[in-house]
């Protein structure tokens, strides 16, 4: 019997890989799922769909024009996360960035105000050594900076809050490293004191960000996985902040 293709395969990093129009994470906890997501055995090893549907990333990363792995942190290295939610895309940036067991040593920073996701991460972190749930409030530098090892190269947000972008810009002048990179997943709905539709509140948002002085590479509409939202990508200059 033929073996079935499932496409062709690339690797963005040793954990993560697309396949056809999927893209897959090498599961670090093998046999356990997060979120009912699919496994696949792909040169000796187990590893999970990473839905774009269920997460801003996966779908950036799909979607974007420029370099894919641009997208990813370092293998190993230390990155916040604002809003991180039941835990889906951090358990996908675990499976990249720290693997079975944390083999990796990297550090994920999982901030997020509601209690119900704090015990969901908590839980999470329990199987994925390098998971560090943290509740607080994003807004709030302060309270975020006692669990930071300095500044970090990879800053997401994804808050579905009024006034995301400023306190996205206060995150990175206080924790974003020199040629970090920073990706905020917007909601255009959620800031209703900007006029117009959806375009409109992207380009507002990539105006903060440019007067802030980030570089804006990419403005990735998230239209037909995620409505009404935008992964806007940035770099922080040489001198920053």
């Amino acid at each position: 019997m033929a073996r079935r293709s499932h496409g062709k395969t690339d690797e963005l990093s040793e954990n993560v890989l697309t396949q056809g129009r999927g893209l897959w994470t090498r599961n670090a906890v093998p046999g356990v799922r997060v979120r009912g997501e699919g496994l696949r055995r792909i040169r000796g090893s187990e590893w999970r769909s990473w839905s774009p549907r269920h997460s801003k990333l996966g779908a950036g990363i799909l979607r974007t024009k420029e370099d894919r792995t641009s997208l990813l942190p370092r293998l190993g290295s230390q990155v916040l996360y604002l809003g991180a939610g039941h835990g889906t895309t951090i358990s996908h940036l675990h499976d990249h960035m720290c693997g079975e067991g944390n083999y990796l040593g990297g550090s994920i920073i999982s901030v997020d105000v509601a209690p119900r996701c704090i015990r969901d991460l908590v839980l999470l972190a329990k199987k994925r050594p390098g998971i560090l749930p943290v509740l607080a409030d994003a807004r709030q530098p302060d309270a975020l900076r006692p669990w930071l090892n300095g500044r970090v190269d990879w800053l997401f947000q994804d808050v579905s809050q009024a006034g995301q972008v400023g306190f996205f810009l206060t995150a990175a002048e206080n924790f974003l490293s020199s040629n970090g990179i920073a990706l905020l997943s917007l909601k255009s709905a959620s800031e209703p004191n900007v006029e117009g539709g959806s375009e409109e509140h992207y380009a507002s948002a990539v105006d903060a960000l440019i007067e802030s002085g980030l570089q804006v590479v990419e403005v990735i509409r998230l239209k037909g996985w995620e409505d009404q939202h935008a992964l806007i990508v940035s770099i922080a200059p040489e001198k920053w902040p």
